[in-house]
């Protein structure tokens, strides 16, 4: 039998789609056993980029590898997403497209989108299971004769730098988001199963972690709430621990909600040797009318406070954020007002996404829809900000010493490589394809409108 899994892989946007392709080198059994072969495909957010990387290599442990081009596959995989609508249109699309390409195939469907939607999901071509709870996902596998099934990842295929889910589950009531009702409740992992895989990855070469979680300020919170006699363990004492793993790596946070920097995280922020100078808070609307409509925690004035403190007290850390764009009833007073908490807030990225009603929240029902026209001009005023916010943000970094993650080489220019610096800015600098997945050190001297080209650094 042949089988194809199917994850698709998403940064910042729920509609990209990346398939992995073969790696068969990396396989722990000799290539002539593997008479199985799977593909993955996914969509969605870091968790579920981590969460299909653990799928491939639990099926690797079983006997499978990746199918190469031209192969038809006998079972796909999908990890689907839910956050927008676009995100349920995408996976199912690419459900469709799979079994239109492999013909007979058989195909799995899991993640966000197949627990919010499990009887849709299953109308679609070639599924023939859906994971409704990912809790459930080692019982589901193992009726397909998949036993093995790791407890942590040791490798990233198809990535330089390698994400560790530490956290999962959301228990906010933001009223446009519906994760919290696919993936209820909180679950962190152990700091001894988190810090056992982060110095596996690193010993297999990966020189930059990323903690990434649902709600990856809640790290730990589950683990004491109710409970006498253990103290609390959170995710600067997490920070803490990792930061004592010795050599040449660094440590990123996928995300950070401003509610949750507080002294201790901004102490061990400060602490953190290995810890890169990046966060990203997200802000979601600059106008505490539209913020308490959203039912989000802070208002503008204690967001920018977490901001100006971190700023006080890190190096020239950069700071992202995500922005909702035509929140309904969002006034032009409003969308002006959130302009300028981002200008003062100095964002070097800004995630920008227009409002999605979700089916089930309170946001999808409230009155006041904003026209689609008015989202997209409020969207192109806000891109542009971005841009002009990214460059003055570049201008602080010229004449610095930049390290420098190199993750490919520049089209067009021979002999230059790119990568993201400590502070996730893009980095163009001389460079081979020998660099890719190393650590370099530039200086930055010119800045561009998406990057900053750097001279090569060469430590004794």
């Amino acid at each position: 039998m042949e089988v194809v899994v199917v994850v698709d892989l998403h940064i910042d946007d729920s509609s990209q789609v990346t398939l992995y392709k073969p790696a068969i080198q990396s396989t722990t059994q000799p290539v002539a056993e593997l008479t199985r072969t799977c593909r993955l495909v996914t969509l969605g957010c870091k968790v579920n980029q981590y969460e299909t990387q653990l799928v491939l290599e639990a099926l690797e442990r079983n006997g499978f590898r990746e199918a190469v081009d031209g192969e038809t596959a006998d079972l796909c995989v999908v990890n689907t997403c839910t956050v927008t609508s676009n995100g349920d249109s995408r996976s199912r699309q690419v459900i469709r497209q799979l079994a239109k390409q492999n013909p007979g195939t058989r195909t799995l469907v899991m993640g966000c989108y197949a627990t919010r939607e499990p009887e849709a999901v299953r109308c679609l071509p070639s599924v023939f299971e859906v994971v409704e709870d990912k809790r459930e996902l080692p019982d589901v596998l193992s009726r397909h004769g998949i036993y093995d099934i790791p407890t942590g990842i040791s490798r990233f295929v198809g990535r330089k730098r390698a994400f560790v889910k530490v956290q999962d589950g959301c228990i906010l009531k933001c009223t446009y988001c519906i994760i919290p009702q696919v993936r209820p409740g909180l679950q962190s992992r152990t700091p001894e199963d988190v810090e056992s895989e982060v110095r596996r990855l690193i010993d297999n070469g990966y020189q930059e972690i990323v903690l990434t979680g649902i709600h990856l300020g809640h790290y730990g919170v589950d683990t004491t709430r109710g409970r006498t006699g253990l103290p609390p363990f959170r995710l600067a004492h997490l920070m803490r621990r990792l930061d004592q793993i010795p050599g040449k790596w660094r440590m990123r946070l996928s995300s950070i909600e401003a509610a949750e920097v507080d002294t201790d995280f901004i102490s061990a922020a400060a602490d953190c040797e290995h810890l890169c100078p990046q966060f990203h808070p997200a802000l979601q609307s600059g106008s505490n009318s539209v913020l308490r409509r959203m039912r989000r925690r802070y208002t503008k004035e204690s967001f920018l406070k977490t901001v100006e403190i971190l700023q006080d007290r890190l190096d020239n850390p950069a700071l992202a954020t995500d922005v909702i764009v035509g929140f309904p009833g969002e006034t032009d007073n409003e969308f002006e007002e959130t302009l300028e908490t981002c200008r003062r807030a100095k964002f070097m990225k800004i995630h920008i996404f227009p409002f999605s009603p979700r089916r089930g929240t309170p946001a999808a029902t409230l009155p006041d829809q904003v026209p689609g026209f008015v989202r997209e001009e409020r969207m192109r005023r806000l891109e542009k900000l971005e841009r002009d916010l990214a460059v003055d943000y570049y201008e602080t970094l010229v004449d610095q010493v930049v390290e420098v993650m190199v993750e490919g080489e520049v089209d067009g220019r021979s002999g230059w490589v790119h990568g993201t610096d400590r502070r996730y800015v893009d980095v163009q600098l001389p460079g081979s394809v020998k660099d890719l997945g190393r650590l370099v050190d530039g200086v930055a001297r010119r800045t561009r409108r998406q990057s900053i080209e750097a001279d090569r650094l060469e430590r004794e």
